[in-house]
């Protein structure tokens, strides 16, 4: 399988017009050339959490309607789901823990293994991802940093 795993922010980013990076997100979502886009029961979850908390937009939404928007986004047809089957005791996830620095990775942590584990990029805005991750061909954060830095 090859393609591009979706972290949560990126998705957050496609779905709601008032992200700081909503823009960025479509110009890649525009520019990727017919490249599969891919979610995971954790990034799905992640986005329908996010988006019916009141914290993250003044416009959140019922868990429904999250669930709704999201599934939008699932319809497109070069969208596919990957099954969440890499144990945290597999080779691949231990050694990327192996760099953590603390709980609050352990998510991003299980999302590179899952890339790595199934030959997709995890596609993040978060830079942080880099400085843990031991396999440099499994995180892209430099397919929207040109993007990004065009809209500073």
């Amino acid at each position: 399988m090859s393609g591009d795993l979706l972290d949560v922010n990126v998705l957050l980013a496609l779905a709601w017009p008032n992200h700081q990076f909503h823009e960025a997100s479509r110009r890649w979502f525009r520019n990727r050339g017919g490249r599969r886009w891919l979610t995971c029961s954790i990034t799905e979850i992640g986005f329908v959490r996010l988006s019916c908390n009141p914290a993250f937009s003044a416009d959140y939404k019922t868990p429904r309607e999250a669930t709704v928007l999201l599934r939008i986004m699932l319809d497109h047809p070069d969208h596919g789901f990957v099954k969440d089957s890499v144990s945290t005791a597999d080779e691949t996830f231990v050694s990327v823990a192996d760099n953590l620095q603390g709980h609050k990775q352990v998510t991003d942590a299980y999302l590179v293994a899952l890339a790595k584990a199934r030959g997709l990029t995890l596609l993040t805005f978060d830079r942080k991802i880099e400085a843990f991750c031991p396999f440099p061909d499994v995180v892209e954060v430099e397919a929207l940093s040109s993007q990004l830095s065009a809209l500073s």
